[in-house]
């Protein structure tokens, strides 16, 4: 699908390695530009703390979950020598991914106006924590506090928490792919090269939806009600069943809530003044609750999932991790192979097999620099020998 493609990636972490794994998986060349100062992107060292050893210390699972399809070019670009292999591979580049924080490119000679001068269609992502022109650096737990997020997960009589989920790098990953898609659809229409800046904060904000417009337009300012949803009910709230396992409904219409009803063999309560209509069930959910949770507490979870299923009510069971992957639909997000760390995809829609099938398992850490510097730039291999001594490279 892009297999014409060749994507530079200069970020680390997550959000900018996640929109480089998407180009990959949709066939492009993506080039890890490592850094030797760090041993390459931080996270191959962010282990979880039951892992050890497994063969793959230079691949944590962390790692693993947005580094899939790419090479490793391990390149000093503090060295003049570094910096100018740089730009000779920016020469035939399609797309520059940088996460550095304002300034620091620019000291590396990886910013946009530099690479541009190289090479005017050069399309350049640059993933930032506040917006380019502010130095400070972002970062997710950070970014999640300050964008609200933090201050209304977690229960109502709990201090603000943690999402479990870098979301904000996520998110901003989004934006990141939307932005530079948008571009390359541009330069394809002649607008030559574009720099596309994205924020974690700006990304975070706008992921805020309903919450942020309950405040804007309604002046309601959002507080913390553990899976509770604050315009509707019953939505999200976990429910344990009789065998002690925990489903989630999501009503949102009353018809559902009728339905939800009669399947609990309690009809009466779609006509209960309290709970007829959802602005009464959001006014009432408290005393809702109540009922719910001792009517659900007399089910088994398979029968009473297969019933509301069947009368179309919205559920679902609560599942861990490993439970996930067991799900049919979830398979082909699983990213394997048998002599390397797996991973999940970046896309979630369908694409060409072909892609997938090509698609490389994660780096080693600089694990491709010397195959690129002679293929992509002829260098021979005593130049390669030269650059690794004088400690531009690591090979």
């Amino acid at each position: 699908m892009l297999d014409d493609l060749v994507v530079l990636e200069l970020a680390s972490v997550l959000a900018g390695p996640s929109v480089g794994q998407f180009f990959a998986e949709l066939g492009a060349t993506v080039l890890k530009v490592e850094n030797p100062r760090t041993n390459g992107d931080v996270t191959r060292q962010w282990h979880a703390p039951d892992v050890d050893g497994d063969g793959h210390e230079d691949r944590s699972a962390y790692f693993c979950c947005c580094n899939h399809g790419k090479q490793s070019i391990a390149l000093n670009l503090s060295t003049e020598a570094g910096q100018a292999l740089l730009h000779e591979l920016a020469e035939d580049a399609d797309v520059v991914l940088a996460s550095y924080r304002p300034g620091t490119a620019e000291a590396l000679g990886a910013d946009y106006e530099t690479l541009s001068a190289v090479n005017p269609d050069l399309i350049y992502g640059h993933v930032t924590g506040y917006g380019p022109d502010r130095e400070r650096a972002g970062y997710d737990a950070v970014i999640q506090a300050e964008s609200g997020f933090m201050h209304m997960n977690g229960p109502a009589d709990g201090p603000p928490t943690k999402l479990p989920v870098a979301l904000m790098d996520v998110l901003a990953a989004h934006q990141l792919k939307e932005g530079l898609l948008v571009a390359l659809l541009r330069r394809g229409q002649g607008s030559g090269g574009a720099y596309v800046p994205v924020s974690l904060l700006q990304s975070a904000v706008s992921g805020l939806a309903n919450q942020a417009t309950n405040w804007l337009v309604a002046g309601h300012s959002p507080q913390r009600m553990g899976s509770a949803h604050p315009n509707i009910a019953p939505y999200g709230t976990p429910y344990s069943t009789a065998d002690d396992q925990s489903i989630v409904l999501a009503v949102g219409t009353d018809p559902q809530f009728a339905a939800l009803c009669d399947v609990l063999g309690r009809p009466g309560l779609a006509d209960d003044p309290r709970f007829a209509t959802n602005a009464e069930r959001v006014a009432h959910r408290d005393v809702l609750h109540a009922v719910l949770a001792d009517r659900i507490r007399q089910f088994d979870h398979d029968a009473l999932l297969a019933d509301l299923h069947e009368h179309g009510v919205p559920v679902g069971t609560v599942r861990d991790v490993p439970t996930v992957f067991e799900q049919p639909a979830v398979e082909k997000t699983i990213l394997d192979w048998a002599d390397a760390p797996a991973g999940i995809r970046q896309t979630a829609f369908p694409h060409p097999e072909e892609a997938a099938r090509a698609l490389r398992p994660p780096p080693r850490y600089a694990e491709h620099t010397a195959a690129i510097l002679h293929e992509r730039l002829g260098c021979s291999p005593d130049r390669v020998d030269v650059l690794a001594q004088d400690d531009v490279i690591i090979r």
